[in-house]
């Protein structure tokens, strides 16, 4: 499961041979050079609300050729499947984004020109997005440009499209939003994702749920995982993505990858653990998934690990379906000897919790804690990513066998390389709660990503014979599980063990962090919804959910104080303690919601607290932002693993740093595009 973005997953191939060389694309939009620290740029564009950065990959060279060439395969193997998400994210993505490409790479005219400037940004926002959608928001791209001019870029390109996805383009008014999770509408119908037939209704799809679900199964599959639900003759059915399957052809090039991932591997349960992924990819089998998650969670040796598969659900109104995406890793020794401390103490962190005792794990099985640092990622985690990562997401694997958690170390060192300190400056209330921010700022909040990936998402107990929270939750189960990991997170970051074991050396981080997440969900992440919406991100939700919950329960005590200076608004903490205290209370009771699956509860607190905007201070927070110039959205191009060859034999490979959003976009279309 992953923490907020950044503010804030060998078996016979049937189908392919096993002598397929490397593609090499040359690319004049793309320059790549070496850069050391000292003069690497990591801004590459700003277009929109968006900046795209870059990020190193520093202990490359310490690695063996081996593993660097199994690095390369496993990225590889990521960039294989680019188009699954741009369909999965709507039915016409894949149509406009060939549209896009090709009249980028054939338009010979005047490019300081409105129009072209206009088509040239809504271009990269889509491509920023994997498709027509805002990545964040969900709300559909507007164009800047008229239609008459693109029909002559069509034209003139010699590039014919459909009327559906034309109009899917300028109607303003169909498919406006990928997924919808407001109350009170058909979640399904009204959501323009593509894991469900574009007719369908949300009664349908929970009916069809419904009559496969076993109840009774302690070690359920993850139903609907990696399907599309369609119409047939027979009604309802499963489209199943794999191999001969919905995406085969993607997935063909996707088993070829990590089969030749697996002949470097560093070890045999590496090898066994991709024979599994790839009999998954082949079958499409769910029983297959677990089996693979099992061997890959219990896989904890080596320098190089990825997360490859239809993993997290936020993209589907009912929470099923997975986005296809992929991460490739590579450990940092000095800070993951540093945070295993973490998953050393997590029973510790379980017997102390504030969560009732019968909600407690006896046994905290198999939590693994480790800094890496990515080499490449696709999908769903490219180019906006995680800087935390903790899975399987099946609450029986992660009970019986365990969890693997990552920080993203070279993300996160990126994102703060870049970043500047007016927003800090603007929000934050006094000179004292700046200088903290600016000393303990980032020690808080990697504290907060390590004890809610390692911590949270490994903690507590569904009771026998409730059902799994996709199911008693529905649509709300993503925004109450995040709640509930930053809720640990941030009552344990407060705690003197922190200290006792050596990972704070005293409580200031730990209150830079509660000052950070009270103004975030209280207020700045505001800047990042248009004037009138509701909140619907699940990670928006649950930060909202916390803070708003919290100082609500502390306005008797006067716990986080709502000030106003010169008509700017400002939360301040008055009393750590006691906020400390809301939060574990807080967590008990969506710990207790989450066990006991009191859908109604757990209902009442999202809506109650994580979806309304307070729309003056929202008109505030946008007018504060906008004098600022500071993009909302963040995202990555990566480097490039170019391989070195001898003969039609891998034997190197060797990091390339790219300097163009655009010109990366351009070559994955052309080296990764697979599916029509």
């Amino acid at each position: 499961m992953k923490k907020y973005l950044s503010v804030i997953a060998a078996g016979a191939l049937v189908v392919a041979c096993n002598t397929e060389k490397p593609i090499e694309i040359e690319n004049e939009d793309m320059k790549m050079e070496a850069h050391s620290e000292d003069n690497f740029d990591w801004s590459v564009d700003k277009f929109a609300d968006i900046e795209v950065l870059r990020y190193q990959i520093p202990g490359w060279d310490q690695l063996k050729s081996k593993q660097r060439i199994y690095t390369y395969y496993l990225v590889e193997a990521g960039l294989a499947g680019r188009d699954i998400i741009w369909d999965q994210n709507y039915r016409h993505n894949l149509e406009i984004r060939h549209a896009l490409e090709k009249i980028l790479d054939m338009y010979t005219g005047d490019e300081t020109l409105e129009q072209w400037m206009a088509f040239e940004d809504y271009a990269k926002r889509v491509f920023f997005s994997n498709g027509i959608h805002h990545h964040y928001s969900k709300m559909k791209h507007a164009p800047g440009f008229e239609r008459t001019y693109f029909d002559e870029l069509l034209m003139a390109a010699g590039i014919e499209m459909s009327d559906e996805a034309l109009e899917a383009i300028f109607n303003p008014e169909m498919d406006k939003k990928k997924v919808v999770k407001s109350q009170g509408v058909d979640l399904v119908l009204a959501s323009a994702g593509n894991m469900y037939d574009s007719k369908m209704t949300q009664a349908e799809a929970e009916a069809y749920y419904s009559s496969i679900i076993d109840k009774e199964d302690a070690r359920p599959i993850s139903y609907g995982l990696n399907s599309k639900l369609v119409y047939s003759e027979n009604g309802v059915e499963e489209a199943v993505y794999k191999v001969g399957g919905l995406y085969g052809k993607s997935l063909e090039k996707v088993v070829f990858n990590l089969q030749q991932a697996a002949k470097y591997a560093e070890n045999e349960q590496q090898a066994t653990a991709l024979g599994l992924l790839v009999e998954y990819y082949q079958t499409g089998d769910l029983k297959k998934w677990d089996e693979y998650n099992i061997a890959w969670v219990q896989t904890k040796e080596g320098d190089v690990d990825y997360i490859n598969g239809f993993v997290e659900v936020y993209e589907d109104p009912l929470g099923k379906g997975g986005s296809y995406e992929t991460v490739v890793e590579i450990t940092d020794f000095d800070a993951s000897a540093r945070m295993k401390v973490v998953a050393d103490n997590v029973q510790w962190f379980e017997d102390n919790s504030t969560i009732m005792d019968e909600h407690k794990k006896k046994e905290v099985k198999g939590v693994s804690y480790k800094v890496v640092t990515v080499a490449g990622e696709a999908g769903d985690a490219s180019p906006s990513t995680p800087i935390g990562v903790n899975l399987p997401n099946a609450n029986w694997i992660r009970q019986e066998y365990g969890s693997k958690s990552v920080s993203l170390g070279n993300i996160e060192h990126a994102y703060e390389s870049a970043k500047g300190s007016g927003f800090l400056k603007e929000f934050a209330f006094s000179d004292s709660e700046i200088e903290r921010a600016k000393k303990y700022g980032t020690t808080g909040s990697k504290m907060h990503t390590a004890l809610h990936e390692v911590v949270g998402h490994a903690s507590g107990l569904i009771n026998d014979g409730v059902g799994q929270p996709s199911e008693t939750m529905k649509n709300y189960a993503s925004t109450l599980e995040e709640a509930r990991a930053d809720l640990v997170a941030l009552y344990f970051i407060m705690d003197a063990k922190m200290q006792e074991i050596g990972l704070m050396e005293n409580d200031e981080a730990g209150k830079a962090e509660y000052d950070n997440y009270i103004r975030n969900g209280m207020m700045t992440q505001l800047y990042r919804i248009l004037p009138g919406a509701e909140i619907e991100e699940d990670h928006m939700r649950n930060r909202q959910l916390v803070a708003s919950w919290a100082y609500e329960q502390g306005l008797p005590d006067n716990v986080v104080e709502r000030k106003t200076i010169e008509g700017k608004t400002y939360f301040v903490i008055n009393d750590y303690s006691k906020l400390r205290a809301l939060f574990g209370e807080l967590l008990k009771e969506i710990q207790r919601i989450k066990s006991e699956g009191d859908f109604e509860a757990g209902k009442a607190l999202v809506e109650g607290y994580g979806v309304q905007v307070d729309e003056e201070l929202h008109k505030e927070v946008l007018a504060r932002t906008s004098k600022l110039n500071i993009a909302p959205y963040r995202g990555f191009v990566n480097p490039v693993l170019v391989p070195v060859m001898e003969n039609d034999e891998v034997i190197d490979v060797k990091v390339e740093y790219v300097d163009s959003f655009l010109g990366q976009m351009k070559m994955y279309g052309e080296k990764y595009g697979h599916l029509d």
